[in-house]
């Protein structure tokens, strides 16, 4: 039995869906406002390995995550970088789906820009109005009154009378409540805009998810996921929109995963220690395995000895999966055939192994201690079905265990400093040693010392 944290209700509950046998899922994608940072890879993996489990156990499930192409950093970035909004957002679209691919997350069944759901957005905007949830500021644009939909804060626990404004907020003296939030913003000069009854402009922030997820799922649907800091405003104020407008319940399941931290602090820019995808000089899969290892609703907090014991502890994992079918040449697909019998393996999975991993993710996906059978498995020696019992278990962690790598060319100028660099260790000269391995990583690639010599990797 599946039971996952709610949110809402802030305990664990039995998952059960809407429609038996299927599932309809709704993750807040990318703001294409910049580069992925690790704050995107932890939501995109915690959530892709939430996918795959209620794939694997049988869901037909219909995941949906957005793509906000438009919001006033976009445009800022855009003017910024002398192009249009369309070709600076669009780049950073390309950027994160190329991240998200690299770290193996799966691609979303349904992938919504906003901007191609105006009319839908617009249409709310007019109900919202007409119930009189919603009101005008001359010059400014349309906001939510808070005050008049009951129950506002019931996700977040934030006390209406005691709100504190959130991110993306608008600020102005003529709003009803602190708390009122922009559900259409009037268009500036130079800024891209639609037609409507309130005057061109464009829509706020929280009303997109809102207007997708009645149009592509319907209300309610059974998950939606976002990271911590989606909680307050935009979840709670998608509910106030969605409850007020469709008189729907929006979901039954909320969804959040843990903060990435740096070294026990809030990663931030204004802190220095902000950092994007690309710039870590780690293997992606390496970056998976990090997140994976973690609960996803504990914080993840970032280091380079933390990661980087997570990328020795995947390449040792990956070495003796791999040994274990490496003398036959075994690909995963060969293994999950109906003649897996005739390529060293009996053809079954070990059900004691795989009840001991199903109990572990049905615990609010526990991807840790799942972790933990999947290597008591490789360990163990006389365990039956061993090689098909960790295909499955990859199914979900989507590691790519059994995947070689590509043979790595090595120039000879990067080999000519690696065998300078250990005929240095050698020598136990570690100053020489470790001014080689910066020059070797300024090349693109990364030297490991091993028990027997060392392993070399490009970046």
């Amino acid at each position: 039995m599946l039971k996952l944290y709610n949110t809402l209700s802030r305990e664990k509950e039995e998952f059960v869906p809407i429609e038996k046998g299927k599932v309809g899922m709704y993750v807040c994608g990318p703001t294409t406002n910049g580069v992925p940072h690790l704050g995107h890879a932890m939501s995109q993996v915690s959530f892709d390995v939430i996918r795959r489990y209620l794939v694997f156990s049988g869901y037909d499930v219909k995941f949906v995550s957005n793509i906000t192409d438009i919001d006033d950093k976009i445009i800022a970035g855009a003017k910024l970088n002398g192009v249009s909004i369309e070709e600076f957002s669009k780049k950073n679209e390309m950027t994160h789906k190329d991240e998200y691919s690299k770290l193996n997350v799966m691609t979303p069944d349904v992938q919504p820009h906003a901007t191609e759901y105006v009319a839908e957005m617009i249409s709310l905007v007019e109900i919202l109005e007409d119930k009189g949830f919603a009101y005008v500021i001359d010059g400014d644009g349309v906001y939510f009154d808070t005050s008049k939909f009951e129950g506002y804060g019931k996700l977040s626990g934030q006390d209406l009378s005691k709100l504190e404004s959130g991110k993306r907020k608008e600020f102005t003296s003529e709003k009803r409540n602190d708390g009122d939030f922009v559900l259409w913003k009037l268009a500036k000069e130079g800024e891209p805009s639609w037609k409507s009854r309130f005057g061109n402009g464009r829509p706020g922030w929280h009303i997109e998810c809102s207007a997708m997820t009645e149009k592509i799922l319907g209300l309610p649907f059974d998950i939606h996921g976002g990271g911590g800091d989606l909680i307050f405003p935009h979840h709670e104020d998608e509910i106030a929109q969605s409850e007020a407008g469709y008189e729907e319940k929006m979901c039954n399941y909320w969804m959040h995963n843990g903060m990435i931290t740096v070294e026990g602090k809030k990663m931030g820019k204004s802190l220095g220690n902000f950092k994007n995808i690309e710039d870590l000089k780690f293997p992606s899969m390496a970056i998976r395995y990090f997140v994976v290892s973690n609960h996803y609703r504990r914080p993840l907090d970032f280091s380079e000895t933390a990661l980087g014991d997570a990328k020795n502890s995947y390449e040792r994992l990956k070495r003796l999966v791999l040994a274990l079918v490496a003398p036959k040449g075994v690909t995963p697909a060969q293994m999950a055939s109906a003649n897996a019998d005739k390529v060293g393996n009996d053809g079954k999975v070990n059900e004691e192994y795989l009840d001991e991993f199903r109990k572990e993710m049905d615990d609010d996906f526990n991807g840790p201690r799942a972790m933990a059978v999947l290597w008591k498995l490789v360990r163990d020696e006389d365990a039956a079905g061993k090689v098909l019992t960790i295909v499955k278990m990859d199914e979900v962690f989507g590691l790519d265990l059994f995947v070689k790598s590509e043979e790595l060319v090595i120039p000879e100028d990067v080999l000519g400093l690696v065998n300078r660099r250990e005929f240095a260790r050698k020598a136990k000269d570690w100053g020489t040693s470790d001014c080689l391995r910066d020059e070797i990583l300024e090349k693109g690639f990364v030297v490991k010392d091993v028990d027997d010599g060392f392993v070399l990797e490009k970046v």
